[in-house]
């Protein structure tokens, strides 16, 4: 179904290519999992099959890319429409119209399929990504995994024989995800649709894949084998493949449900070298700050409605120096309008939110920046500049900071990345990790981040938690907006559960997770009822 040939792609002003030597074959009805680390070039593979990759990207395409017979050089965009149904990592760049309903039909609108026709299948798809109870809503006013899940149902209306996904789940809640895999396996393995993705949070669907293709670096030749087979040569792996790793396991386990099945003996040595040691049965959860530090930041009774909404009700929280929280709960359920009330881009319908003895929402811009910083879901919207150089240099300025002090976060974030870099040619986690380094320069004693995972591989991933676990350990506080339960787990001192706007669960990471279905993590599912949470702290009891 889709057919590359020695294929290579190189960008304008590229001084070597971004991918070469892909040669493969996704057959039909097959599920491939596109894998690799951040910047090897997922994204341009995965635009190549659309067309849009040379023909609305530019550069130059070497080889040749065929989609059911048709040649993509030969084929634009719109003329591999009826084939092809494409899902980026930026929802909000593919909407053309207004409301939920509207969007899920404009494709077929597209097409010129018959009205009774567009009607039926926009139901179907209501059902099936649960967006039935936001079919009116602007599109505007959608959550960010909301609107992931719409662009989703956008390109499953026309019924495409293929579908090219780019981070489909970066932005939903586990049981979202879930609900979003489990309509792709049943698209693949009912109607023999095709599918090619790209997705970082190997942990939500290595195992649905049929086979995986292996970007191994930037610039190397891909590699096709079954998931057990590249899991285990792979530089890139989920939890449960690191702990297999790490226990001896062979063949690899892809699933919980497999781990659990082979962990008994690791369970009994964890708990051997415990009664050795003369500790506790588990670990996890890193410590806070004491409950008699002072409060960086305060909500009390705090209401929010936004467009008729109400968003958030009656909310109270209270932010310690040196205190790490995760901020989770479905889409929707007012994560990320708490974030932009607590760095005054919302203003509170009623109650108090103080930051640093200033009102957010009343303070000047210039003096909130030393006192709070907001990464956004959409890293974009704080980058201006043509080069990461300017970027910097722009940063440097408007924090008062000393020249460089910006350069050298990016450094330590993206290393490799060169000055004349434009940030619309970064992948969507190094521009995410541009945005961050932008705001720390001003060094803000209270960070927020909102999905800060999104478009970052492990490697990538890793070298954010060190960073803000150094952040922490010198007094910052963090308040992560985050559905990568994997990335709770391994830096949050606390977890906030939130559900329609309100807090439902506020306490010690490894209580509230481990004991949620939803939102715990591989290692604790495996483990269970031992309360681990990470590869690294088993490893650490072992060792």
């Amino acid at each position: 179904m889709i057919r590359f040939e020695d294929v290579s792609v190189t960008y304008d002003g590229a001084p070597e290519p971004t991918v070469q030597g892909v040669d493969f074959e996704v057959p039909e009805g097959e599920l491939v999992l596109l894998v690799g680390p951040s910047g090897v070039g997922k994204s341009t593979v995965l635009g190549a099959v659309s067309g849009l990759v040379p023909h609305f990207t530019g550069g130059t395409l070497r080889g040749r890319v065929t989609v059911a017979g048709r040649d993509t050089r030969t084929h634009k965009p719109r003329e591999l429409a009826d084939v092809v149904g494409t899902v980026g990592q930026d929802p909000l760049s593919h909407f053309v119209t207004d409301t939920v309903e509207d969007e899920l039909a404009y494709g077929m609108e597209s097409l010129g399929l018959a009205p009774a026709v567009m009607r039926r299948r926009v139901e179907e798809t209501l059902d099936l990504l649960g967006l039935a109870p936001l079919r009116d809503r602007p599109l505007a006013t959608l959550s960010g995994g909301q609107q992931q899940r719409v662009a989703i149902g956008s390109v499953l209306t026309p019924h495409p024989r293929v579908l090219v996904l780019d981070e489909p789940t970066s932005a939903l809640d586990p049981a979202a995800a879930e609900e979003v895999l489990a309509v792709l396996q049943r698209l693949v393995h009912d109607l023999g649709t095709t599918v090619l993705m790209a997705e970082h949070r190997l942990e939500r669907v290595i195992q649905y894949a049929d086979q995986v293709a292996l970007l191994p670096g930037r610039g190397k030749v891909p590699v096709l084998g079954t998931p057990a087979e590249m899991m285990a040569v792979s530089p890139v792996y989920p939890p449960v493949v690191d702990l297999g790793r790490l226990a001896g396991w062979s063949p690899l386990p892809l699933t919980v449900r497999d781990a659990r099945r082979r962990a008994g003996d690791l369970r009994e040595r964890l708990v051997a070298r415990a009664a050795a040691d003369g500790g506790l049965t588990s670990r996890g959860g890193a410590d806070g700050p004491t409950p008699t530090t002072p409060h960086l930041a305060e909500v009390h009774d705090l209401t929010v409605r936004r467009a008729n909404i109400q968003a958030l009700t009656d909310l109270d929280l209270t932010i310690r120096p040196g205190e790490t929280i995760a901020l989770m709960g479905r889409n929707g359920a007012g994560k990320s309008t708490l974030l932009n009330t607590l760095v005054g881009l919302v203003t509170p319908s009623s109650g108090k939110v103080q930051v640093g003895g200033a009102q957010p929402h009343r303070t000047a811009p210039r003096d909130l920046v030393r006192r709070v910083g907001l990464v956004p879901q959409e890293p974009r919207d704080l980058l201006y500049a043509d080069t990461v150089a300017e970027e910097c240099r722009a940063a440097d300025q408007d924090a008062g900071a000393a020249s460089g002090t910006c350069r050298a976060l990016v450094t330590g974030l993206l290393p490799g990345v060169s000055d004349d870099t434009h940030p619309r040619d970064l992948s969507e986690g190094q521009r995410l990790a541009l945005a961050l380094a932008v705001v720390l320069t001003a060094r803000p004693p209270l960070l927020l981040l909102d999905e800060p995972t999104r478009g970052l591989d492990y490697a990538a991933k890793s070298r954010l938690i060190g960073l803000l676990r150094e952040l922490a350990a010198t007094g910052h506080a963090i308040v992560l907006a985050t559905h990568d339960v994997e990335l709770a787990a391994e830096i949050a001192h606390r977890v906030v559960l939130l559900a329609e706007g309100e807090v439902i669960a506020d306490g010690p990471a490894r209580d509230v997770i481990t004991s949620s279905p939803s939102f715990a993590p591989q290692v604790s599912k495996i483990l269970a009822p031992q309360r681990w949470l990470t590869v690294a702290q088993v490893r650490e009891a072992l060792s």
